[in-house]
C-alpha cells in the first residue's frame, strides 16, 4: 500500500482493497464495528455512517498516513477481548 494517496483515492483499487478488508471486518463478530453517528442526512438518511466509509474518508482526510499501519491499529483497536 503507497505511503501517500492523491484526490483519486477512494476510486483507486489500493481503497478498494482497503475496503474490502473494512468490510469484512463488518462480518466477523471479533471486532466491533458498530456505526457512528453523522449529521449528513442526505448521505446518510438514519444519521448511521458506516464502519467501512469513517475509516475510508480518515484515510482520504489524511493522505500521508501509513494505510497498512493504520489498518492494523484499527484492526488492534477494534477486537473484542
Amino acid at each position: 500500500m503507497a505511503l501517500t494517496r492523491g484526490k483519486n483515492f477512494l476510486n483507486s483499487q489500493e481503497a478498494k482493497d482497503i475496503r474490502r478488508l473494512f468490510q469484512n471486518m463488518t462480518l466477523n463478530s471479533s471486532y466491533n464495528t458498530a456505526s457512528s453517528y453523522s449529521p449528513d442526512t442526505l448521505k446518510y438518511p438514519d444519521n448511521l455512517m458506516p464502519f467501512a466509509d469513517k475509516h475510508m474518508n480518515y484515510l482520504y482526510a489524511h493522505p500521508k498516513l501509513n494505510a497498512r499501519q493504520y489498518l492494523a491499529n484499527v484492526k488492534l483497536g477494534c477486537r473484542i477481548k
